[in-house]
């Protein structure tokens, strides 16, 4: 295995969040690159914020989330390189749900500053059941667009949200027959990047079964070694 590096020539600390959905990379994404002072770079956000703004790329991205396809990996290594391109990312910053594929990983690896040697890559791991639990188990607000979860953050009257008494839902992708098609597709498109990235950097295992707060220390102490 390659020995984790900084970036070429810089101080840059770039992280990649591996792990299926559910595992808790979100939640830590945000900490860290708060921690850290660079922005997380989120995919899914990056989308939606496009498709709300009605830009070329949500344009282009919309119909095909309408319709449960997937947006192509060039759209998202374009959307990627635009968005590292961008003077905050000077310092660094946090992959969030990107990249998801063996392609994209190629992307972005001819990026400026995109050899695998400069990022330090989190492999997150929860047993199956538990991501199971943990997505079926979610609830929103679509008025206000608070979230919750039956069992780890109920609101404090069933199916109603706390902020603003609007009926909550369950999202399609949340349903458990969604679910385990999400897995699967994980397991096919995304667990290969284990060993792409296995052997070209570092890529630390973190047992994302525990509370929040000591998947974090230990996200923190790899950073430290890494820096």
């Amino acid at each position: 295995m390659a020995a984790a590096s900084k970036s070429a020539g810089n101080d840059a600390v770039r992280v990649i969040f591996l792990g299926p959905p559910g595992a808790g990379k979100g939640t830590q994404a945000v900490r860290l690159a708060a921690y850290l002072g660079v922005p997380k770079i989120s995919t899914g956000e990056m989308l939606r914020t496009a498709i709300a703004k009605d830009t070329p790329l949500g344009r282009e991205a919309g119909p095909l989330i309408d319709k449960g396809n997937l947006v192509p990996d060039p759209l998202l290594v374009a959307l990627i390189a635009e968005r590292t391109a961008e003077s905050d990312c000077k310092s660094g910053f946090v992959l969030d749900g990107f990249p998801r594929t063996l392609p994209q990983a190629a992307g972005l690896e001819q990026m400026p500053g995109g050899d695998p040697r400069g990022f330090l890559v989190f492999d997150f791991e929860v047993p199956r059941d538990e991501l199971m639990r943990r997505l079926s188990g979610r609830r929103w607000c679509p008025k206000c667009q608070a979230t919750y979860h039956i069992a780890n953050q109920p609101p404090r009257r069933p199916g109603i949200c706390d902020v603003c008494s609007s009926m909550l839902v369950q999202r399609d992708d949340d349903m458990e027959a969604v679910v385990e098609r999400r897995l699967a597709e994980y397991d096919r498109r995304t667990l290969p990047l284990i060993e792409y990235y296995g052997a070209r950097t570092r890529l630390i295992r973190i047992d994302g079964y525990r509370s929040p707060d000591v998947v974090f220390q230990d996200l923190l102490s790899a950073v430290e070694v890494s820096a």
